[in-house]
């Protein structure tokens, strides 16, 4: 349980020391984080009719990660004026789209949360859940959340690549997401990614597990620009390039497309698209929490 008393009596001395500079914002980044390696915060702006509306995002994660939310805390900031109902369809939405899509080791805790805070300090007002406003709000709050949930899942514990599995043609948009997560959590997979094996098998093995119906025959598979699997049977590749392609990713820049492996799945069963973000599974991952103490 959290102390009461001594966070009570900490916290003049905490809200003394807010501030709304560059190096505030790093200092809460950074004050957040414990096993993570790198920190993690945006800010985007956009015009609506000649308003600006602002949204910055900050979070942390590294292990413990398979939202509902895992290990992981977020925290968002829109300076439009939004009634409620509205800010929390927006912030559900986006969370779906995000933090709800990412996985480094299918372990859940109790200690994560995404808290989302709508000031109307700006000029912009949300009239009504389907206006232009909204619209542009709930696009921003979105990119925001998918660009920090892509970097916990990036900064996984012993992680070497980042992994973007997208899902196409499945029966709606939430069997799509649902495939894409499964595949992103498969051990076999992710050791598969670490190992620089561009095996087919363990993504459709794990594609097919997901829940979701569809015909096998009509399953296609691509590595990044490889084609694995077409019509449901796999295709002659360049097994050494494909190899290749994931060992450059892990030279590659921290969150860029050079450090992040695409997996494409198509489904064949309908219009449903959906993406999920993960890592491999590494030997450090084993060593970091083999050592870990409570």
């Amino acid at each position: 349980r959290i102390k009461m008393a001594e966070m009570l009596a900490a916290l003049p001395k905490l809200v003394a020391g807010l501030g709304d500079g560059e190096e505030s914002d790093k200092a809460a980044a950074t004050a957040i984080m414990t096993t993570d390696l790198a920190m993690k915060s945006i800010a985007m702006e956009t015009d609506i009719g000649g308003k600006v509306v602002r949204v910055g995002a900050m979070g942390k994660g590294s292990g413990m990660i398979h939202p509902d939310m895992a290990t992981m805390l977020a925290f968002l900031t829109c300076d439009a004026a939004v009634p409620k109902d509205i800010w929390q369809g927006i912030l559900s939405r986006a969370a779906d789209r995000s933090f709800n899509q990412i996985t480094v080791d299918g372990d859940t805790s109790t200690n994560d949360a995404l808290i989302g805070l709508a000031n109307g300090a700006g000029t912009v007002s949300v009239p009504s859940a389907g206006s232009p406003e909204a619209a542009a709000v709930e696009d921003l709050v979105t990119q925001c959340c998918q660009y920090i949930a892509r970097c916990v899942a990036r900064d996984g514990e012993g992680a070497t690549v980042l992994i973007e599995v997208r899902v196409s043609s499945a029966p709606d948009d939430a069997a799509a997401r649902r495939v894409a997560k499964t595949v992103c959590g498969s051990a076999l997979f992710k050791a598969a990614m670490f190992g620089r094996d561009p095996n087919w098998g363990r993504i459709a093995a794990a594609a097919g597990r997901a829940g979701v119906e569809f015909e096998q025959e009509k399953l296609g598979i691509r590595l990044g620009e490889f084609e694995l699997m077409k019509d449901g049977q796999p295709v002659e590749f360049d097994a050494k390039a494909a190899s290749e392609y994931l060992g450059n990713a892990a030279k590659g820049a921290y969150l860029t497309d050079e450090d992040t492996v695409v997996v494409e799945v198509d489904l064949g069963a309908g219009e449903g698209k959906g993406v999920a973000w993960g890592c491999d599974l590494s030997y450090d991952y084993v060593k970091i929490n083999a050592e870990y103490t409570t």
